[in-house]
């Protein structure tokens, strides 16, 4: 009896020792801000005209839900997408689950907008996808009057069934997430009366600035914001500015690289976002602001980055939900720093993509880093400012952030450096080997074919 022979391409970074990045690179859209944007405009009467989408696996996953929900656009291309919205009661019921890949953010902020759906849905994801908690997201829905299936684990598969209407809560969150804030505020839309959420810490507020782009009013103040249900969302132009996060790396990797000298043009600068800034910044890193200015609503700026020596830190509790998706980066500048970097207060990091602290520590004590893993951060001690990295191969388990961090790691390091399960980079920053190579990054791309039964 034959069986079926199936075959997947996996992707591999090879990277030599050495390097400086120098020149200018615009890295692509932010992919929060991009998800948003298509979520929104699918929602809005009218048509909205997008420009610097990011045409990443993961906002494509968005856009192919809500086209699979009844949903036109056109594009993307060139960071060029015209959806036609349909208004908030428009959608239709998929003839099918909607399978959101790898992404966290697509599952979090769907399940509370199709919460309050008079038809059913279901939303899938990858191995990777479907291991992540959404309980947190879950629970505050179910107490807004959502019927959420879920496994016994609070993961997905998730089921939503049909509701006649949402109420509206006030929850204060346990824990500092952006995602589960947005979750419930775009629940509210569908909501009878007030929905308020209050925040133990400020995080990314790129919905609630996008809520107002299109005409929704909300009230704000300090952590806590509210909004009403059902009022209307009109088309507008959108300008997504390029992510902090995929910048992230770059303004790493032009620290930690003698000779280095490095500008990242219109880049994010989102209050909510900079911690990565502020935290390399106390470190010693050489980052000047440039041209500050405001596109589609949002705070822009030319970053230009010079290798400096850096030295260790306490990072400060604060800034951690500033820069949650950015310790990757962050951990190979305290890898190369002066002495001891500590981070406390990132629990959250245990379950991203993989569990990004447990990873990181394991790749840089392969590299012959001192790293010590902690249930909520991480104990680094650097190798200090003529200290080299050792070479050999580290394992990304799919996470597209660890796969870059180790990436940019190699400008330090004494021998080649190579990285194993890269192909989920794609979601987040589609052809980071060739605009990193074009600046100087020592980077190859190895693509092989795997068959399994």
């Amino acid at each position: 009896m034959s069986k079926n022979i199936l075959a997947t391409q996996s992707l591999s970074f090879e990277l030599a020792p050495g390097g400086a990045l120098r020149g200018e690179l615009r890295v692509p859209g932010d992919k929060s801000i991009s998800h948003r944007a298509v979520m929104l405009a699918a929602l809005a009467e009218g048509t909205t005209e997008i420009d610097g989408f990011l045409e990443g696996a993961d906002s494509l996953a968005t856009l192919a839900a809500f086209r699979a929900m009844g949903v036109a656009a056109e594009g993307p291309s060139a960071g060029r997408l015209r959806v036609h919205g349909v208004g908030l009661h428009g959608l239709r019921e998929p003839a099918q689950a909607l399978d959101l890949g790898n992404s966290g953010t697509s599952m979090r902020l769907l399940c509370g907008l199709l919460a309050g759906q008079r038809f059913a849905t279901t939303l899938i994801g990858d191995i990777s996808l479907s291991r992540r908690p959404m309980s947190r997201v879950i629970e505050p829905l179910r107490q807004m009057g959502a019927h959420i299936e879920a496994t016994p684990e609070g993961r997905a598969p998730l089921g939503l069934l049909p509701v006649e209407h949402l109420h509206g809560i006030d929850y204060a969150l346990p824990i500092a997430s952006a995602q589960v804030k947005s979750s419930l505020l775009l629940a509210g839309l569908y909501a009878q009366g007030e929905t308020c959420v209050t925040e133990p810490a400020p995080t990314r507020d790129h919905t609630e600035r996008m809520l107002g782009a299109f005409g929704y009013p909300l009230r704000r103040a300090g952590n806590r914001v509210c909004l009403s249900g059902g009022g209307r969302l009109l088309a507008t132009p959108l300008s997504i500015p390029a992510d902090l996060s995929s910048a992230a790396f770059f303004l790493v990797g032009a620290s930690i690289a003698p000779g280095s000298d490095l500008t990242l043009t219109q880049v994010g600068m989102n209050p909510t976002r900079l911690g990565v800034v502020t935290i390399l910044r106390q470190m010693g890193a050489d980052i000047a602001i440039e041209r500050p200015r405001e596109l589609g609503g949002e705070p822009v700026a030319d970053l230009r980055v010079r290798a400096a020596p850096l030295h260790g830190i306490a990072i400060p509790e604060e800034q951690v939900p500033l820069a949650i998706d950015e310790f990757p980066a962050l951990f190979i500048a305290a890898a190369c720093a002066d002495g001891e970097t500590r981070l406390s207060g990132a629990t959250e990091l245990r379950v991203k993509e993989s569990d990004r602290i447990q990873v990181m520590a394991d790749g840089l004590a392969s590299l012959g880093v001192e790293a010590e893993p902690r249930p909520d951060g991480m104990r680094i001690r650097g190798l200090g400012a003529a200290g080299l990295l050792g070479g050999g191969e580290v394992e990304a388990h799919g996470d597209h952030r660890i796969a870059m961090a180790f990436a940019i790691s190699a400008l330090r390091a004494a021998a080649p450096i190579r990285i194993a399960d890269c192909a989920n980079v794609e979601t987040s920053f589609p052809d980071f080997a060739g605009l990193a190579a074009g600046v100087g990054l020592p980077i190859t791309e190895l693509r092989e074919l795997e068959r399994s039964a």
